[in-house]
């Protein structure tokens, strides 16, 4: 400031002069002078755009720095020390002037003596330098004596004396639980409820021990109890919630699923969570596989197959599907009832059905012969050669001199060659036929195949080779003799 401060009084180099000397003054934080200069530059030079932007800048600052000001007052309410002290005008002045210009020392000259200047300083940065630090000395006021730390206020002081003890024992209780001293914390837990028989987590608290226990009927019966004291006392929907779960969580380890689920149920309608759908969810698909192995009876499923063989040939073949599907659900680890039905479903031209009957019969039995017959003529039916070719072939492995395998493997064989270019066009529209032929290993392991067919049986045993050759045989594009 003393290089700028007469700079700007030549008339030459007006615009840097008072530009130097505002960007000064508003380093300084001094924004009423900085724009008081930026302003007589401007009055000597009116178009100057340096000064003209120096001065709109300065503007902006001084407006944050007014806002600054709000907060640091704020802070300084908020500080039990500071707040008496803004009822002197003299310190609020002093407040203000290191607000605005917090760089200027000459308004911190005289009082730097002063512990109030060094705790605002504290309050405006942000920093805990509380310290055991006298005040200054006044010829008016004697120095009061060092005010005597006050002991910490009892826990729970401000509650009635058998609520007191209650919560007490409570703490007792979870410390033992934390450590699984399962047993003296079901004694405080019990003593808080003496004390207080009216809160609903002594209940839920001395249940989780009795389910760590794996005494669930215990844990039931507390849980039970808490939710009816917690009614009656208009408690947090939240607890009783959590009580209804821990019911449910019991009847599941004791695989209980009905109950289980009755109680998640309860839970979620006093307080919804992903956790307790998570559970409900876990548990309702339980019931199902529960009632399912409840419901097989391999001998009412040998008595529905026969009806649905009755029927069968009678030609209903609806009646015959209801009967092959209660035997399914009777017995559903039986390959052949989803062949008998796949061949119901044949009948009615339900095709899409049939083939996934005859998949999961394959699947169920790989060497029962008629799944794969049966498999092949849906095929031939839903006019996939190429895939019912392989179907066949399969039987044939079963059973080379199987006659219904044999004529439908040659009835395929003849369809394929009879027009081998839609074969083609058809297996070249099956997006995984297009990436199979596109990997240059595999061209080269077909190529191979050509040359020598005995290399066949060698990549058979790679099962991702084996799993691409088979659909390029199912497409019809490959044929192995």
């Amino acid at each position: 400031m003393e290089q700028v401060g007469g700079y700007a009084e030549p008339r030459c180099n007006l615009n840097e002069g008072y530009s130097r000397k505002g960007s000064a003054l508003a380093y300084l934080g001094r924004f009423e002078e900085a724009i008081a200069a930026y302003e007589k530059g401007l009055e000597l030079e009116p178009g100057n755009q340096q000064l003209a932007t120096g001065l709109a800048e300065v503007r902006k600052q001084a407006e944050s720095s007014k806002l600054e000001t709000a907060k640091l007052f704020e802070k300084l309410k908020a500080n039990p020390q500071t707040r008496e002290w803004l009822k002197d005008p003299d310190y609020v002045r002093m407040v203000h002037k290191l607000a605005l210009n917090p760089f200027d020392t000459r308004v911190l000259e005289g009082k730097m003596d002063d512990q109030r200047v060094l705790t605002t300083i504290s309050v405006m940065l942000g920093l805990d330098m509380s310290m055991d630090v006298d005040p200054p000395a006044s010829e008016s006021k004697p120095t009061p004596p060092p005010k005597k730390e006050e002991p910490p206020k009892p826990k729970y002081e401000d509650v009635p004396e058998n609520r007191r003890l209650a919560l007490q024992e409570k703490d007792l209780g979870n410390e033992c639980y934390k450590k699984k001293d399962f047993d003296n914390a079901i004694k405080h837990y019990q003593k808080a409820i003496e004390h207080d028989s009216s809160d609903i987590t002594f209940y839920t608290n001395m249940a989780a021990v009795y389910f760590e226990l794996k005494e669930y009927e215990s844990c039931i019966k507390e849980c039970e109890k808490a939710i009816d004291i917690g009614r009656e006392n208009r408690a947090d929907f939240k607890l009783i919630a959590k009580a209804f779960t821990r019911i449910g969580n019991a009847y599941k380890k004791m695989e209980q699923w009905k109950l289980a689920k009755t109680y998640f149920e309860k839970s979620m309608s006093e307080h919804r969570t992903p956790e307790i759908k998570t559970l409900l969810s876990e548990v309702e698909r339980r019931i199902v596989e529960e009632e399912k192995k409840a419901y097989i009876d391999p001998v009412k499923a040998e008595q529905e197959k026969e009806l649905g063989n009755e029927y069968f040939k009678k030609g209903d073949y609806s009646t015959a599907v209801k009967h092959y599907t209660e035997a399914i659900k009777r017995n559903p680890d039986e390959a052949k009832l989803y062949s008998n039905r796949a061949a119901c479903y044949t009948k009615l031209a339900a095709f899409d059905l049939g083939l996934k009957d005859c998949q999961r019969c394959c699947d169920l039995d790989p060497k029962f012969i008629k799944g794969w017959i049966r498999k092949g003529k849906i095929l031939q039916g839903m006019q996939q050669p190429a895939k019912a070719l392989a179907a066949y072939q399969k039987a044939l492995e079963l059973d080379p001199s199987n006659a219904e395998a044999l004529e439908g493997y040659r009835a395929c064989s003849t369809q394929l060659n009879s027009n081998p270019e839609e074969v083609r066009k058809r297996a070249m529209a099956d997006p995984e036929v297009q990436q199979i032929l596109s990997d240059p290993a595999m061209r080269c392991i077909l190529e191979q195949m050509q040359q020598d067919p005995h290399a066949l049986q060698d990549h058979l045993r790679n099962p991702d080779i084996a799993a691409k050759i088979h659909k390029l045989l199912e497409s019809g594009l490959i044929a192995i003799h």
